[in-house]
Order: C-alpha cells, then structure tokens, then sequence
C-alpha cells in the first residue's frame, strides 16, 4: 500500500501567489457544482454527555443521524481543552515550517505514513489541493515513529494524547450505535479490540482560482467512524444530500467534532447506516486545516453484514471479507465516490 509522490501545494502558492493552476489539479467538475447545496440545512448536534448519561432521546437523536444523515456534530466531547488547544497548535506549527523541514518526513516508496497526499496512483489522475500528514496511531505498537515530526517541540506528545482521547470517544459512541441497532454490547466492541486509528492532518491553502480546484474529491471513509477536528474558522466540509444529491456546507459548532459514519458501519449494518460523500474545498483568501482521526476494527477482524442486525429472510447486500483484505482494496485504488463500497457489493 503506497501513494505516488506528488509536489507541495503549500510550496506551490508559496512560490506563485495560488494564482497559476497547474493543469493536473484543475477540476472543471468543481465549477459546475460549487455552488449547489442547501445553506440553510444543518446536521444534527448531538451532545455526548447526555449519550454518557443514558439519555434515550439523546440515543434516539443519534440514530436518526446516522440512519439520515451519516453524519452529526458532535458537542461536549470531554476530550480535555489543553489536548485540543495544543493539537490545533501543533498541527498549525507543522504546516508553517520550512518545505525542507516537513520534507524530512516525507511519505517513502511502500509506506502511507508521511508528509504528502494519499490515494495518487497514477501518473495521470487529479490531485487535491492539499498537503497532508498521515499517520498511524492505533495500536500503539504500529506507529512508525520515524514520520512523527518532532517539531513543533510538543507535537509528538500531544499527538499520543490525543490520539488517545479521540479513541475514547469513538469507543464511547459506538456503543451508544450498538445499543441502538439492539446489539449485544460485545458484538462490535469485540471486532475493535486492537483496533486500528489514523490521524490525517490537512493542510488545505487558499486560491485565487478556488471554484477550479478541491480540496479533497468526494469520498465516503471506509472505515467505522471519522472524528473531525477543525483547526482554524474557515468552512469547506460539505457532504452530499440524500434527497437531490446536492452539496451541503457543514458549519462547525464551536468546540465540536464533525463526526461520520463510515462504509465499515454501513457494510455491518447492511445499509441501515449510510456512509455519504463529502467534500473538502477551497477559499480563496485563507487556508484551512483540519484533524481527521479514523477508527477501524482490528485487522484480524471480519467485515461483513451482521447477522444479529438483519431480519429473517433479508437479502445480504455487501460481501464479508476479512479486514486485511478489504483495507488493501480501499488503499489499491483512486478515491471516488463510494467506490470501496460498490466493489464491496454482492450485486
């Protein structure tokens, strides 16, 4: 599992103003439909306290979210304000470092950890308007520390914390998730342990040209759940609508996570939970920068529909396969659409 190399494009607007496009990241796709979307809808905010608390409206709240939305903000958290504070620090610390500096961690041929883009495999495709660092931070004994940047000085220490802290909510919401879908408590819970949490830092910068490009192509996550972090005030999140297909703009709440579902959910679920595509774009004055922590069962596990979701006699929509397999399918290909979920199908 490996990207291509592809250049900076903090590096790029550096040296031309963000005001010359290179053809390779020019999406004619992006104009036609940037400016569709419904501003007045919002997704839902739900309140993890009261999740905590065993509210059963609260509950009720989610799963509607999850069944309609695939997505949902996520307010009072408990992951402590330092941790959040020191983390958007951090990863504002990171990108504002000289090229050569983040060129030090740099993704390495076979390798997905690493300063530079994901999904490139080819020559030829579209890139992202973006700089990215990944890295792997669940089971702890899988980091590959020699990607974790120890500039800013605080970074790798913040980054175990809140790696940490944002495992501890995901854990907590699906089990709330696995109530609602009348499971055992053990049923996913089991699936998870030593389960598997990347951290994707996004660094998104302005261009002038900003209705031409994007900031991330639209994509569902193949895995159970993404928690999102905003780091700075500029909106770009949107997601596709259920009803009509146009793009929604998500309007961050104030110290929440932008939380979704993933295809793993919807694959467990056999469809009652939908992953839905999202979107990252492009402002034209300021960049934006985000923290997406994903969280997927262990790779020893099985993903396939679960038989303690389904009703008697229901038609078994999605393939059952074991984790390793299907990770190597989702990393083997270009990001588009759903199109991990379509080659998961049994029809």
């Amino acid at each position: 599992m490996e990207s291509l190399p592809v250049p900076s494009v903090q590096a790029l607007v550096a040296a031309t103003g963000g005001a010359d496009v290179p053809p390779r990241y020019l999406r004619p796709e992006a104009a036609a439909d940037a400016a569709a979307g419904d501003d007045e809808a919002e997704i839902p905010i739900i309140d993890f306290q009261r999740l905590l608390m065993d509210s059963h409206e609260e509950a009720a709240r989610l799963h509607g979210a999850c069944q309609e939305w695939g997505f949902f903000q996520l307010i009072n958290h408990g992951i402590p304000h330092d941790v959040v504070e020191g983390m958007k620090a951090g990863v504002e610390g990171f990108f504002q470092q000289p090229a050569e500096t983040k060129k030090q961690f740099a993704q390495e041929r076979g390798q997905l950890d690493g300063y530079g883009q994901l999904f490139v495999v080819s020559e030829d495709q579209k890139l992202d308007w973006a700089d990215i660092l990944f890295l792997n931070t669940q089971p702890p004994q899988d980091r590959n520390m020699r990607f974790w940047p120890d500039k800013p000085a605080n970074l790798r220490r913040t980054l175990d914390k809140y790696s940490a802290a944002v495992k501890e909510v995901a854990d907590g919401l699906l089990g709330v998730m696995s109530k609602n879908l009348g499971l055992e408590p053990g049923v996913i819970a089991e699936k998870c342990v030593g389960g598997i949490q990347a951290i994707r830092m996004n660094y998104y910068p302005p261009c002038a040209e900003a209705h031409k490009v994007v900031g991330f192509a639209p994509h569902s996550d193949s895995d159970l759940l993404t928690l999102v972090l905003q780091v700075n005030e500029v909106q770009g999140l949107q997601i596709r609508g259920r009803e009509d297909g146009s793009w929604v703009p998500v309007k961050p709440v104030e110290g929440s996570l932008v939380v979704n579902v993933g295809d793993i959910f919807e694959i467990f679920t056999n469809g009652r939970y939908r992953s839905i595509e999202h979107r990252a774009m492009i402002n034209t004055e300021k960049e934006r920068l985000s923290v997406a922590a994903f969280h997927s069962p262990s790779v020893h596990a099985t993903i396939g529909p679960l038989r303690e979701v389904m009703a008697h006699g229901e038609e078994v929509l999605y393939k059952t396969v074991d984790h390793e397999r299907s990770m190597r399918l989702f990393f083997s290909a270009k990001l588009e659409g759903k199109s991990f979920l379509q080659r998961m199908k049994l029809t």
